[in-house]
């Protein structure tokens, strides 16, 4: 099952909170009442799947030493995931869990796991934003005189580059590449399965959200989507953080390639309308399709916006 577009409308409530605070488009479009939740899972090879319901597609790994999952979507969408992976699991709880950045839509179902998971891994620079993030959105309720936010949970184990832990006969390795979506972004590798999961890192043929104010650099994520391409095979299978609405979440090494073409074309774009004198504010409102690239659809502000400040900054 593909993630649908209407998840972007939810999209990080506190994750892209510092590039939205006053925008009030956006501000009304996370009070929108959530669509109902199908949750699915579905498996791989080699004990590991993929869960979808609301929000950026989750990773787990079952096998008969111990259960293992990669983000967590929403609170709602992470209850009815941890309840699937419980009766799989025959009440193991969780033994690892894994962010592999800090947007709530992969984050935000983390406090669901407080006292199941035996332990929370993420990026320091993504730990970092999403307390960050928190934060500010607090402070702005605050300012206003509004309710506090829900309360977060974070990892409580962080690492720099590399990270990885045998669980049973399958071993997780989880890797840092940034700045690309954000400027803590990590894939997170079943090295047994050849399984790896991606995060927002890979978006199968769907405009990608691109996080400027943390960090983000169109740039460098096309580097780094040949890095992680060469590093695998034709074999691996790659999970997508999202899809669009007729493709899948799991995906070849040739996906990968869509990707970073994709994200070439978009800057070659945007650079094309800058020399011909147009505005920011008439780039963004583009509704252009990229020729190569129509299963995307029109372009959006999110992808315009951050690619014409990226070529732009000085």
């Amino acid at each position: 099952m593909s993630q649908s577009r209407r998840d972007f409308l939810a999209l990080s409530a506190f994750g892209i909170v510092a590039g939205t605070l006053g925008r009030p488009s956006l501000a009304r479009a996370w009070q929108q009442q959530p669509a109902p939740i199908t949750p699915v899972f579905t498996p791989i090879r080699g004990n590991v799947g993929y869960f979808t319901g609301r929000g950026g597609t989750i990773g787990y790994l079952i096998n008969k030493d111990g259960v293992a999952i990669v983000d967590t979507q929403f609170m709602d969408s992470a209850k009815l995931c941890l309840d699937g992976l419980q009766e799989r699991s025959k009440n193991r709880g969780v033994d690892i869990l894994i962010n592999t950045h800090h947007h709530a839509d992969h984050t935000g179902g983390n406090p669901v796991f407080k006292d199941i998971a035996k332990k929370m891994i993420a990026n320091a620079r993504a730990a970092q934003l999403q307390q960050q993030v928190y934060d500010t959105a607090v402070k702005s309720a605050a300012d206003k005189g509004g309710a506090a936010p829900a309360p977060i949970l974070v990892a409580d184990h962080t690492f720099t580059d590399t990270w990885s832990e045998s669980l049973g006969d399958e071993k997780l390795t989880a890797r840092t590449h940034t700045p690309a979506h954000t400027g803590g972004d990590a894939i997170v590798i079943f090295e047994k399965a050849n399984v790896v999961h991606m995060g927002d890192l890979l978006f199968n043929r769907l405009h990608p959200v691109i996080d400027r104010p943390a960090g983000a650099s169109i740039a460098n994520w096309i580097r780094m989507l040949d890095v992680v391409s060469k590093a695998h095979g034709k074999d691996t299978i790659f999970i997508a953080g999202h899809a669009g609405a007729k493709f899948p979440a799991v995906c070849a090494q040739a996906d990968l390639t869509v990707m970073r073409n994709y994200l070439t074309a978009l800057l070659d774009f945007v650079n094309t309308q800058i020399k011909t004198g147009k505005s920011r504010e008439q780039i963004v409102a583009m509704t252009d399709v990229i020729k190569g690239f129509e299963d995307h659809g029109p372009l959006l502000a999110r992808s315009l916006g951050p690619a014409y400040d990226e070529l732009t900054a000085k």
